[in-house]
C-alpha cells in the first residue's frame, strides 16, 4: 500500500493563494493515488474541496479550534473501497487532550487525527495518525510529541504516523522522535529519495521537517519526495512525502 502526507498550506500567500493552488495539490494526490493520505493546514475551505474531489475516499478529522468545523484539519483520508473503519478520533496536543485548547507555550491549538482501519480484502488493520505540531512552542512540541507516542504505542496493530512536524531532520527533538518503535520510513526503505519537504515557493533552500513514521513490523518498499511542478508552480510550499510499504 502507499502512505502520504501532505502540508498544503492553509490559504497561501500573494501568489500562492489557496484558490489558484487547489487544481494543482488534487492533481498531486490524484497522480500518487495513496492509500491514506494525512494533510496539514486543511482548513474547513480546503476541506470542502477534497471532500467535494477526493470522492473515493471517507476522512476521520474535525476541525482544531472547536472539535467540529472551525480551525484547520489534520485529516486522515482512506479509499473507502478498499478499506473499513474500525475505530477512529481526535485528540488535542495539550494538558486536556480530551478536548479543544492551546497546550503548554503553544502559539496555535494542535490536533492528531488518527483512524484504525480493517483491509476489507485480507482483515489486516493498521492505524494512520497524522498531526501537525507547533512551530513557536519547545515545550508545546516536546509534549505533543509524548502524547502521540503513547497513543501510537497503545495499539497491537502496523502504525503509521504522519505530519508536519515543524523541527529538521537531526534536531534534537528529532532525535526524540526516532528513538523509541517508530522509524522514519525514509531511512528504513530499500529505496529513498534525500531533499527538503519544506520548499518555501522556493524563497529558499528549504528544510526536512515532514515525516511519515512507522512502527517496527512494516516494511517499507520506497519513499519518496513529490517534486513534481505544475506548469511550473509549486502546488504548496511543502513538498508531499510518500512511502510505499508492507505488513
Amino acid at each position: 500500500m502507499k502512505t502520504m502526507s501532505y502540508n498544503i498550506l492553509c490559504y497561501g500567500k500573494e501568489g500562492h493563494e489557496r484558490e489558484k493552488r487547489e487544481h494543482m495539490v488534487l492533481e498531486i494526490i490524484n497522480n500518487n493515488n495513496p492509500d491514506t493520505l494525512g494533510v496539514q493546514e486543511a482548513t474547513p475551505e480546503w476541506m470542502d474541496y477534497l471532500k467535494a474531489n477526493l470522492t473515493d475516499y471517507g476522512y476521520e478529522g474535525v476541525g482544531r479550534d472547536d472539535g467540529k468545523n472551525k480551525g484547520e484539519y489534520s485529516a486522515v483520508f482512506y479509499k473507502k473501497d478498499k478499506y473499513e473503519v474500525v475505530d477512529g478520533g481526535n485528540f488535542w496536543l495539550s494538558e486536556t487532550p480530551d478536548k479543544p485548547g492551546k497546550g503548554w507555550d503553544a502559539v496555535c491549538v494542535r490536533i492528531c487525527s488518527w483512524v484504525l482501519l480493517r483491509d476489507k480484502a485480507d482483515g489486516k488493520k493498521f492505524i494512520h495518525l497524522n498531526t501537525h505540531l507547533d512551530h513557536i512552542g519547545v515545550e508545546a512540541r516536546k509534549e505533543g510529541m509524548k502524547l502521540i507516542f503513547e497513543k501510537a504505542e497503545s495499539f497491537s496493530a502496523p502504525t503509521i504516523v504522519t505530519g508536519d512536524f515543524n523541527f529538521a531532520q537531526g534536531s534534537e527533538f528529532y532525535e526524540g522522535l526516532v528513538s523509541g518503535k517508530l522509524r522514519d520510513s525514509k531511512f528504513a526503505a530499500e529505496s529513498s529519495d534525500d531533499g527538503v519537504t519544506y520548499n518555501a515557493f522556493g524563497e529558499y533552500k528549504g528544510e526536512i521537517i515532514d515525516f511519515i513514521m512507522v512502527s517496527p513490523e512494516i516494511n517499507v518498499k520506497k519513499y519518496t519526495i513529490e517534486t513534481t511542478k505544475i506548469n511550473g508552480e509549486y502546488p504548496s510550499d511543502h513538498y508531499p512525502v510518500v512511502a510505499e510499504i508492507e505488513f
